[in-house]
């Protein structure tokens, strides 16, 4: 257009009008700020507070913003919206995480289940795991107890066969596997481990969470939303012998693990930190294993609480950290 009106070149104007994807204009309205100008940006400091300046705008706001710092928006500064940034905001309309900023996420959200039939890519996984494997006979005397009937045949002076209980793994488990948002990244290394759990132990357990344990767990992703189990009737089923494992990068808003209602996905009645200290105090043992590299720990706050949590007994998903995870377990 403007080689036509200064320049005078032709204009087509039967040409097609150019067809421009729509993820290119959508890419567009996203902004991305400096480190500098990230920490011009405050924090409302509240959960409370945040929420109920969300519910203000809602009531107040007629149309479409972007780029804003106040507005229910894109690409802005505002807490609230899509494809922009701010320090603590509600994350509406956004296909997937950017800044792991959000404290609270108004779609809803799909998560699949981990595959425990994945070929592990190493079996030191299973190795690292037999540290925590109790054999015991129970049961009746069903399988022939050789070097018995040998020691006893020989003091008799005849032939007596002594039989035994079959050896058995008594060790009884409890996964916890935190799924979805940032768990995306880790989703191989943690499937490795589901699948040798799986068939490392006969009594196992295991229920999906997403960033922190609160009044419900699930066994299907995809029915999340439909069937749950109340966190309750998990400790009032499962007996205080059971090893409790946590399988997740603890990473997520303190809010999550402080405070009533500051789940991402939910509204809580209690706090994430209450759900978290009847687990350790139902099951004594209990480790949480993070695929966070250990020495990037200390740089979020989340993990260093969820760690406190469950007294300082936090391991990396490593073979030396689930080493050391399993002699805690069997101390």
């Amino acid at each position: 257009m403007f080689g036509h009106v200064f320049k005078g070149l032709e204009l087509l104007e039967d040409a097609p009008a150019a067809e421009i994807p729509a993820e290119w204009l959508k890419k567009l309205a996203e902004k991305y700020l400096t480190e500098e100008e990230k920490k011009q940006i405050e924090a409302m400091g509240r959960l409370d507070k945040l929420l109920e300046t969300l519910r203000k705008r809602m009531a107040e706001q007629k149309g479409c913003h972007q780029g804003g710092s106040k507005w229910i928006g894109t690409a802005g500064t505002s807490p609230y919206g899509a494809y922009g940034y701010n320090p603590e905001g509600v994350r509406i309309g956004q296909d997937s995480n950017r800044n792991f900023r959000a404290v609270k996420v108004w779609d809803k959200r799909e998560f699949k289940d981990f595959d425990d039939t994945v070929e592990l890519g190493t079996r030191n996984i299973k190795i690292a795991l037999r540290r925590l494997r109790k054999f015991a006979r129970t049961g009746a005397p069903d399988e022939l107890d050789l070097p018995g009937t040998i020691k006893g045949s020989a003091h008799k002076g005849y032939l007596d066969i002594v039989m035994r209980p079959e050896r058995h793994i008594s060790v009884k488990v409890l996964l916890f596997f935190d799924v979805g948002g940032s768990m995306d990244w880790h989703i191989k290394a943690t499937e490795e481990l589901f699948s040798a759990a799986r068939a490392e132990f006969k009594h196992m357990e295991h229920f999906y969470f997403h960033n922190c344990l609160y009044e419900r767990v699930w066994k299907e992703n995809r029915r999340r939303y439909q069937e749950t189990t109340p966190t309750w009737d998990v400790l009032h089923t499962f007996p205080h012998d059971y090893k409790a494992i946590f399988v997740g990068d603890a990473a997520m808003s303190p809010y999550e693990i402080m405070a009533p209602g500051g789940s991402v996905e939910h509204f809580n009645d209690e706090a994430g930190a209450v759900w978290m200290e009847r687990l350790a105090r139902t099951y004594p043992a209990a480790v949480w294993l993070n695929p966070v590299p250990e020495s990037e720990w200390d740089h979020t706050a989340s993990i260093r609480m969820m760690r406190q949590l469950l007294g300082n007994r936090m391991f990396p998903l490593t073979l030396d950290g689930l080493d050391r995870a399993m002699r805690e377990l069997v101390r």
